[in-house]
Order: C-alpha cells, then structure tokens, then sequence
C-alpha cells in the first residue's frame, strides 16, 4: 500500500552512513541522490531494491520520533541487519528474536538510528 516513505534527519551524512551499513543485509542501499539544484540546496536521497522506497531529507532535528518497518525476507536478514545497525552506531531497541504476541512467526530486530527513529527490520515467515 506504501509506495514510499521519507523522513527528515538533523545530519544527513551521518544518517547516510547508518543507513548505507543498516540496510545492506536487506539488500537494500542508496540508490538516487537528488541534485540540490532540485531541492533548495537541500541534502535528499533514497534508498531502496530496485527502486527509491525509503528518503532521508536534512532538515532541522526531528521533534518527534518515527517507527519505520522494512521487510526482511528471512530470519538471517534480521539479524544481520541488527549487527549492522549497531555496528554503525545504532542503539539497541530489542534485538532479533520472536515476537508471538503479534503473531506466531514474527521475527523482529529494532535500533534506534542517529536521530532516535525506531528502525526495524521483520521477517513474517517462518524461518
């Protein structure tokens, strides 16, 4: 239902190299920078498969905190994507394991990226 996503992050080039390490196990990265001569002078880019779904947009410091989900498709993404989050500087928010409450199969990872977003990463199958 989603067709893409954007949020805005207080130092793009440090949220540009959490994201660059975070979203690699997911098979995802960088894809397309923006020509600021578009924006305004402002940093924006979008990450994604095979096309821009997620934007990062510099701006001033969020003053409230987003949730964001992206699609792993195993359990074995999840995971690598937590131990990438972390290792770029990510807060842990809980790390990969099941959440049955939700529903049986639920796997889920959670990091808190530079600016305090909740970031996770789920697989809903059952491996």
């Amino acid at each position: 239902m989603i067709d893409h996503l954007g949020i805005t992050v207080s130092n793009f080039d440090a949220s540009k190299a959490f994201y660059d390490k975070a979203m690699a196990p997911l098979g995802a990265s960088l894809l397309m920078l923006v020509p600021t001569e578009y924006t305004g002078g402002v940093k924006v880019g979008g990450y994604g498969r095979d096309r821009p779904t997620f934007w990062l947009r510099e701006g001033e410091k969020p003053g409230h905190h987003h949730h964001i989900a992206f699609t792993a498709r195993s359990r074995a993404e999840v995971d690598a994507f937590y131990q990438a989050a972390i290792a770029a500087g990510g807060k842990d928010n809980g790390a990969p394991g099941l959440r049955p409450h939700y529903h049986p199969n639920y796997y889920g990872a959670f990091v808190f990226d530079p600016d305090g977003n909740n970031v996770e990463a789920v697989c809903h199958t059952p491996e």
